[in-house]
């Protein structure tokens, strides 16, 4: 069996009893960063053989994992750096590849970057749509945000510190009327949280350092007064 385990976005004590007791139950751990996955067993006082799977090594890694699961019968967790797999890191290659050979995989349930900034921008949460961090292309990233004009839902971007202004430029430029939240640090102890729209969003920017997801309110919405 593969475990797909979700694990902390910050503050490592958001991890469920199951996602440790499989990690120490299983064969191998797959992970982003060895590094930074390390941490985290080393709180809980994990040892498992690690090996890295990324988007420059998953053809390698996949089959490995085909290989080590279908002749030896191992256990195997796979997680991301931080929050749930699958979410704008390369697990998706491998999901397919274990249903075309018909190997059984799960999901560990656990923290995600996505629904928690939605829960803390104060957006409406009902209806949304996440879009991954946006094309680096001026041209395909400036078609992605004229086509949000009319889109009603809560849109969700995950952005780098190192373009954050930029892409509030491009928001006060194509989007300037809607309301947007921006989600610093979530779970730590400099978490922070910054409302209004994207005139007012570039003077409250808080320090370009950390992990940034962007929030852009539906046409409709206006906010809540």
């Amino acid at each position: 069996m593969l475990y797909f385990t979700a694990t902390p976005i910050g503050n490592l004590e958001d991890i469920t009893h199951r996602a440790i007791r499989i990690m120490k139950e299983v064969d191998y751990i797959i992970c982003e960063d060895t590094r930074k996955t390390s941490i985290l067993l080393n709180k809980y006082g994990i040892k498992k053989p690690m090996k890295s799977y990324n988007d420059y090594n998953k053809n390698k890694q996949t089959k490995w994992i085909i290989e080590k699961m279908k002749r030896e019968e191992m256990d195997i967790v796979f997680v991301s750096s931080a929050g749930s797999p699958l979410i704008s890191d390369p697990g998706f290659y491998l999901v397919k590849s274990l249903l075309r050979e018909n190997l059984p995989f799960t999901s560990i349930p656990g923290p995600s970057a996505v629904i928690n900034s939605l829960i803390l921008s104060g957006l409406p949460p009902d209806r949304f749509i996440f879009e991954g961090y946006l094309p680096k292309n001026k041209g395909k990233r400036h078609r992605l945000l004229e086509n949000l004009e009319n889109e009603k839902r809560t849109t969700i971007v995950f952005e780098s510190p190192k373009r954050l202004e930029k892409f509030m430029d491009e928001l006060e430029q194509i989007l300037p009327d809607r309301e947007i939240s921006i989600v610093k640090e979530m779970t730590k102890i400099y978490q922070t949280i910054v409302r209004g729209k994207p005139e007012q969003i570039k003077k409250d920017l808080p320090p370009l350092k950390g992990e940034f997801v962007v929030l852009i309110g539906g046409c409709e919405w206006t906010g809540i007064n």
